[in-house]
């Protein structure tokens, strides 16, 4: 039976993340560059806006400043972190070759010798007319996730041996992080005029088996300042999508009580990651987003077992509304096309309860 759209895009996220039914559940889409260019060449498409229209995807528009501050060194971004291209076979990644703040040892050597970007060195003018083009489709903007950047800026090893040998620099470079995200944050608000639906607050904090840091870490270092990202979304309108991957589940109470709406990527094949439980237990609290899982299932599953699994999903993490499709992060180039698109085909066919 042909099924008749009675919503836009952003008119069915808005739904769901207000706990109203939509008329059919939203869909997301996450991919890499790679991956994005095998799907478009296999449906035979002119491109990826043609791709959403065919398989029925609701993907938000992101919107943000352009850089404009001191002139940058080839390879290099704003915060000194210089990059090189890895390549993996199926395609490539930027990696981080050059940390700027690896060899310093003290707070007050930091605040000597490096440059924190402010907002001052972004154009924030562009954003209206991005929101206009964005159309029917929901936007996304703003948010924070700091200690990615710093792990980056101290180098991955250093970063987390700073959690516990050196907490000062950890807490100078997180306030100072957080502050800058702050801030472009509430501009991009401002030159949006009230179009932003979602922002972005983020941190990878699990593994495969069990967070990364402890809780008292998170407590400690990212929960505070994060929960100011938090309310500034809230006293926008806007909602809090939260990024957290792998094995989260020790730490979800103190992000919901933070005030997090969304929670993405249910990596339900994680330790103590699963549907049932997390839905039981948070799916009053939380709008879930994504567990087509990206470490078996779309890479080397069968179309029938990701048919399988979308529908598990609808019926486990949808039940009674509170989930919107996507993969469990970016799909990489060696998931099968027909398996991406038997992801998305099977999500609307099934995805009108």
């Amino acid at each position: 039976m042909a099924r008749k759209e009675t919503m836009t895009p952003r008119e069915r996220w808005l739904a769901v993340l207000g706990r109203e039914k939509p008329d059919r559940v939203p869909m997301d889409y996450w991919a890499t560059g790679e991956a994005t260019a095998k799907l478009v060449a296999y449906m035979g498409a002119r491109d990826l806006a043609e791709v959403f229209r065919r398989l029925h995807i609701d993907a938000p528009v992101t919107v943000g400043p352009r850089y404009a501050g001191p002139a940058l060194a080839a390879g290099e971004n704003e915060y000194g972190i210089k990059h090189v291209t890895a390549d993996y076979g199926g395609g490539a990644y930027e990696e981080v070759a050059v940390s700027p703040l690896a060899g310093f040892t003290s707070v007050d050597d930091i605040e000597a010798g490096y440059t924190w970007p402010n907002a001052d060195w972004y154009d924030y003018s562009g954003i209206a007319a991005a929101v206009k083009a964005a159309g029917e489709r929901p936007i996304r903007g703003g948010g924070s996730e700091p200690f990615l950047t710093y792990k980056a800026i101290r180098g991955q090893e250093q970063a987390f041996m700073d959690l516990v040998l050196n907490p000062e620099i950890v807490h100078y470079c997180l306030d100072k992080l957080f502050d800058l995200a702050y801030e472009n944050t509430r501009r991009i608000y401002e030159a949006a005029g009230g179009r932003v639906d979602i922002s972005y607050v983020a941190e990878d904090m699990g593994g495969q088996e069990d967070l990364m840091l402890s809780p008292g870490q998170v407590r400690e270092f990212l929960l505070p300042r994060m929960k100011r990202m938090i309310d500034l979304a809230h006293e926008a309108g806007v909602y809090v999508f939260h990024h957290n991957d792998g094995a989260i589940r020790k730490i979800l109470p103190d992000m919901i009580e933070a005030g997090i709406d969304v929670l993405n990527p249910v990596q339900w094949r994680c330790k103590g990651m699963e549907r049932e439980g997390l839905k039981r237990d948070f799916g009053g609290k939380v709008i879930f987003h994504g567990a087509v899982d990206n470490q078996y299932t779309l890479p080397f599953g069968t179309v029938e077992e990701v048919r399988r699994e979308v529908m598990d999903n609808l019926a486990i993490l949808g039940e009674g509304g509170g989930y919107i499709i996507a993969p469990c992060h970016n799909i990489q180039a060696v998931s099968p096309a027909e398996n991406i698109v038997a992801m998305y085909e099977t999500g609307y066919e099934e995805g009108w309860r």
